[in-house]
């Protein structure tokens, strides 16, 4: 028969194996909000591939810093990435006809589409629990918790900051098929600027896309 120290170190033991499974369960989540494939696409071609990077972007100059990260991207996976401003500069939606034209006649195997949908402010609050006051029990909160008169409420004082959160679409496209291959949406908390938002949204995407079969290693 199992003793009862025994009998609660295996308990503690499980709840240990427990925690860490959700941690790692936690660390290894999804980065995207959404996402979608089309279940008859095939493996992507993309060494030597020519795609164009499109990003649809209200500022003309934020829509050629997108656009030139995107080709980067799609450079430093084989593919022949070239910006849409390149090859139109005034491209709109009135011009839809024009631009396919163009991709057609150029020899362009795919597209690869970027477009902020959606930017919110949210203010988080973070309580000081790193003063030294909560920092260790013995020799800091055991006597400060008791020590501290009931009804003050939280002695804790908040941390009040603003994050910036910007949702970002991107879509790839097959144009020999005129075809959606796979679409998802992710968050950027922050973003220091359109570069830097195209380059880690373009990192989760071939993560992605590598991840379930869809881009070559």
């Amino acid at each position: 028969m199992q003793s009862k120290k025994g009998y609660l170190q295996t308990k503690w033991q499980a709840v240990a194996a427990t925690a860490a499974l959700l941690l790692l369960t936690a660390c290894a989540s999804n980065p995207f909000v959404s996402t979608w494939r089309d279940p008859d696409a095939q493996p992507l071609m993309v060494n030597g591939a020519r795609i164009a990077a499109i990003a649809m972007v209200e500022s003309e100059s934020s829509r050629r810093a997108a656009e030139d990260a995107i080709a980067r991207e799609l450079e430093a996976r084989g593919a022949i990435g070239v910006p849409l401003y390149t090859v139109l500069p005034n491209a709109s939606p009135s011009n839809e006809a024009e631009v396919r034209e163009q991709l057609e006649q150029q020899g362009f195997q795919g597209v690869v589409v970027f477009r902020p949908v959606n930017s919110r402010t949210e203010v988080l609050s973070d309580f000081a629990y790193a003063s030294p006051n909560y920092r260790v029990l013995w020799g800091g909160y055991y006597g400060y918790g008791w020590g501290t008169p009931w009804g003050v409420g939280v002695t804790a004082q908040p941390d009040i900051r603003s994050d910036n959160i910007v949702t970002v679409e991107t879509l790839v496209y097959s144009l020999r098929q005129n075809k959606l291959v796979w679409g998802g949406e992710s968050t950027i908390r922050n973003p220091s600027g359109v570069e830097r938002m195209v380059r880690d949204t373009a990192k989760k995407v071939a993560a992605e896309l590598q991840r379930i079969g869809l881009l070559e290693n």
